[in-house]
């Protein structure tokens, strides 16, 4: 492998999916806010990154849909749609 070729700040980092607590070790360049770690199963810690969405939770690549509402967006819809309901029925 070609030396001097990574950034400096290229790292192993742990990819933690919040939806559905997969893990994933991978090299990174991503700047961390806070300082979580974790240890992974070579024994090591690692920083750890949490992500809502990965390869583990997204429908495309599990083949299951499902509804993703981390923002509460469909709560909102839900009350604009009933009120638009009442105003229609009147």
């Amino acid at each position: 492998m070609k030396k001097d070729i990574h950034p400096g700040n290229y790292r192993q980092v742990i990819f933690l999916d919040n939806s559905n607590g997969e893990r994933f070790l991978i090299g990174s360049t991503i700047t961390i806010e806070g300082n979580e770690t974790d240890k992974w199963t070579d024994g090591n810690e690692y920083p750890v990154v949490r992500v809502d969405v990965s390869s583990a939770s997204h429908p495309f690549y599990t083949g299951q849909e499902k509804v993703m509402d981390t923002a509460g967006r469909l709560e909102k819809f839900k009350t604009r749609a009933a009120k638009a309901g009442k105003k229609a029925a009147k």
